[in-house]
């Protein structure tokens, strides 16, 4: 089996602070699959493996335990490290702890769903990603299964029996995509809600029941537009919230005519940026 093998300027490349990753779009409305390798989304921390460190999308190592590492190829490697659905806040307290704790990460997989830097379209990465999982033997290192869905009936059928079963939605990506970092239309997610991320830059003050705790978070999006979020917090959250520069998911409906999210509702800090 031949699999992607780095030279040293790409090592080093693979090595920087911040990785390149390749980002997902917001599925457009009435996509046809045709052409398309469909697979599930998951709801895992994103870890990207350079050969030697395992990084979060942030570029933060990740505590991971030796052991784990060294079950791990030395092929570049990007993928979620997942323990089950509707897992995730146990999964995010995980990964998050300077020491880990070698028990516990036997639970977590490294679901692969890109080879970066390979040659190719999508359809033979995802191939060549399955035979490095297979060569592994190991059960915490596989493959995000990848599909052909035949027509837009079928994948409507398949993100409700995903969503009902506890599924977070589903995942697109054009089959002859060569690899290309940073987002792209080539790669995009289906789910009831849509989501985006946020960076914090702003905590503004609560009134009558949350009177002295937070009201409301301000967020900046990756685009540079400002806006205030102030529901889908716990009374816990809204006592600790988010800390300024923390990356938070917030679910929305459309966007309003100035581009700003309709019925934005906070989900989650994420720990990977």
């Amino acid at each position: 089996m031949h699999f992607f093998r780095p030279n040293r300027r790409q090592w080093l490349a693979l090595a920087a602070a911040a990785p390149a990753l390749v980002l997902a779009e917001q599925v457009r409305p009435g996509l046809d699959p045709a052409g398309w390798l469909v697979s599930e989304k998951l709801d895992g921390v994103r870890a990207l493996w350079d050969g030697r460190q395992l990084r979060f999308r942030s570029g933060r190592v990740v505590a991971a335990p030796a052991g784990f590492l060294a079950r791990l190829p030395r092929t570049p490697l990007d993928g979620e490290l997942w323990l089950a659905r509707g897992r995730f806040d146990e999964l995010s307290g995980l990964v998050r702890r300077a020491s880990p704790d070698d028990a516990l990460w036997r639970e977590v997989r490294y679901m692969l769903f890109e080879l970066p830097g390979a040659p190719g379209p999508f359809a033979e990465r995802a191939r060549a990603l399955e035979r490095i999982a297979e060569a592994s033997r190991w059960p915490q290192l596989q493959a995000v299964p990848q599909c052909v869905i035949a027509s837009r009936a079928a994948l409507a059928t398949l993100l409700a029996d995903t969503v009902r079963e506890g599924g977070e939605g589903l995942m697109l990506h054009r089959a002859d995509a060569l690899y290309e970092a940073g987002r792209s239309r080539a790669l995009v997610k289906l789910k009831p809600q849509q989501d985006e991320d946020a960076v914090v830059i702003g905590h503004l003050p609560g009134r009558g029941r949350h009177a002295g705790r937070l009201g409301a978070l301000q967020l900046r999006r990756a685009d540079g537009l400002v806006f205030q979020l102030g529901t889908g917090f716990s009374d816990a959250q809204r006592s600790s919230p988010p800390p300024l520069g923390s990356t938070v998911t917030y679910t929305y409906r459309g966007l309003t005519p100035g581009g700003a999210p309709r019925f934005a509702s906070f989900l989650r800090v994420r720990p990977d940026a």
